[in-house]
């Protein structure tokens, strides 16, 4: 049995960056906890003030399979390249034909850029195609 993981981004605004990654993974935003119809009549009910409440956010997969991901507040700005990155299979399995891959990874940088990435490079090597890119914050990912 494996173990399940979350995958954490430190942030300026996390509600921000996790809009940005749901819509991008077609993933949904935590829902609130039992009992609250909203996240701010839970933040109310648990005294927390109203500059904290953007102090984090998370999304999980809908369909159970994906690792849910948080975005935490930090006051530091991102200084230099990630160590870890996210790549994002918009091309489908192995499988699929390249000029389908292509097409397909082609659509999802021009979606993502419309959401508020950033198309940094493209990177043509061993036979693999794909695009390096910066969520809204400056985190690099790739999709391929």
């Amino acid at each position: 049995m494996s173990t399940p993981i979350q995958v954490t981004f430190d942030c300026a605004d996390p509600d921000r960056l996790a809009h940005f990654w749901a819509d991008l993974l077609g993933y949904q935003l935590d829902s609130p906890p039992d009992g609250f119809e909203s996240w701010e009549a839970w933040l109310i009910e648990q005294g927390i003030p109203e500059s904290e409440w953007n102090s984090a956010s998370a999304i999980t997969d809908p369909d159970g399979a994906g690792a849910r991901i948080f975005f935490q507040r930090v006051p530091e700005q991102k200084q230099q390249k990630n160590r870890v990155h996210l790549d994002v299979n918009a091309g489908g399995p192995r499988a699929t034909p390249a000029d389908e891959r292509r097409v397909a990874v082609d659509a999802a940088v021009e979606r993502a850029v419309s959401i508020g990435a950033t198309k940094v490079r493209l990177v043509e090597e061993r036979g693999e195609r794909h695009f390096v890119m910066q969520d809204p914050e400056g985190n690099e990912f790739c999709l391929q």
